[in-house]
C-alpha cells in the first residue's frame, strides 16, 4: 500500500507537468485551430536558457528562470506566432503541421549544436528531501511540481473565467466572427493565448528538468505524451488536457512499477487507441459538429 501511494504521487507529480504541456495543445487549437508538432521542444528550450543565464552570464537561478520566462514569451509566443503561424494559417492546416514539425527539428538541432549534445544536469527548485506519509516516502520535489504546476491551471481558469480578457479570449474562440462583431480585439486575444503557451512551456520545462536532465532530445517524448494527452481528455478542454495528463502520468508509473519498465513508452499509445475507440471526443471533451 505504501508504495502504491508513493507511484501515484509521483504519477501525479510527472502527469502535471505533462498537462502544461498539454493545456498549450489546447490554447493554441481553440484559438488559432493550430497544432503545434513543436510544443515538445518548446518545452525542452526554456531549460536551456536557465542553464545558459546561469553559465554565460552569471545569474542565480531565480533570475536565470525569469530570463527563460521572459524569452519564452517573446520567442516561443511572438514570434513563433509572426514569423511561423501568421505566414502559413492561410495556406491551410496541413502546411502549418509541416511548418510547425520543421520548427520543432530545427529548435532540437540548435541546442544539440550551439549547446551540447549531452544531457545536462538542472539544479533542482526544491529540496531532494522525503518526507513520510502513512509509511510513504514522499518527496518535496513531487510535492512542489504538483503545486506549481496545479497553481498555473488554476490561475489560468480562473484568468480565463473571471476577468473581461479571459472571456474575450474564449469568445475569440467559440466565434471568432460574433465576437469581432462585438468589438473583440481578435488579433489581440490570439497573441495572448501564444504568449500564455509560451509561458506554461517554461514553466513546465523547469519543473520536468531537474527529473530527466537538460536533454536535447527531451521533446521527442514530453510533445508526444503531452499531445496524447490532450487527446485522451479532450483537445477542446483545457480541464480535459489537465485529466488527461495527470491519468497518463499515473498509468505510466504504474505500468512501470507493475509491468515491466521496457514497455512503459508503449503506454500512451494504447490508452490513446482505447480512449479513440471508446470515446473519440477524449473524456471531458465535446463533440464538433461539422457539415458536409
Amino acid at each position: 500500500m505504501t508504495e502504491l501511494l508513493q507511484i501515484i504521487i509521483s504519477g501525479l507529480s510527472s502527469g502535471a507537468i505533462y498537462a502544461l504541456a498539454a493545456v498549450g495543445f489546447t490554447l493554441l487549437w481553440q484559438a488559432s485551430q493550430t497544432i503545434n508538432f513543436a510544443q515538445g521542444e518548446f518545452v525542452m528550450l526554456p531549460a536551456f536558457f536557465v542553464l545558459a543565464g546561469m553559465s554565460m552570464l552569471g545569474l542565480p537561478l531565480w533570475g536565470a528562470i525569469l530570463l527563460a520566462l521572459a524569452l519564452s514569451i517573446l520567442i516561443l509566443g511572438v514570434m513563433f506566432k509572426k514569423l511561423i503561424v501568421e505566414p502559413m494559417l492561410p495556406h491551410g492546416t496541413l502546411p502549418l503541421v509541416i511548418a510547425t514539425i520543421a520548427l520543432g527539428l530545427l529548435i532540437k538541432e540548435s541546442v544539440k549544436e550551439f549547446y551540447s549534445a549531452q544531457a545536462q544536469p538542472f539544479p533542482p527548485l526544491f529540496p531532494q528531501d522525503v518526507f513520510q506519509i502513512y509509511g510513504a516516502s514522499i518527496s518535496y520535489q513531487d510535492i512542489g511540481n504538483l503545486v506549481v504546476s496545479f497553481t498555473a491551471i488554476i490561475s489560468l481558469q480562473l484568468f480565463l473565467q473571471r476577468t473581461r480578457t479571459g472571456r474575450c479570449m474564449q469568445a475569440t474562440a467559440q466565434n471568432p466572427a460574433v465576437a469581432e462583431i462585438l468589438g473583440v480585439d481578435i488579433k489581440k486575444m490570439v497573441m495572448y493565448t501564444f504568449l500564455i503557451n509560451g509561458a506554461l512551456a517554461a514553466i513546465a520545462s523547469v519543473l520536468i528538468s531537474p527529473i530527466y536532465l537538460a536533454k536535447f532530445s527531451n521533446g521527442e517524448t514530453l510533445g508526444l505524451i503531452a499531445f496524447i494527452a490532450a487527446i485522451v481528455g479532450g483537445f477542446n478542454q483545457i480541464r480535459g488536457a489537465l485529466v488527461g495528463g495527470l491519468l497518463i502520468g499515473v498509468i505510466d508509473n504504474l505500468a512501470a512499477a507493475y509491468v515491466s519498465a521496457q514497455y512503459r513508452a508503449a503506454v500512451p499509445l494504447v490508452l490513446l487507441i482505447v480512449i479513440i475507440m471508446v470515446r473519440p471526443q477524449g473524456l471531458l471533451g465535446t463533440s464538433e459538429g461539422r457539415t458536409v
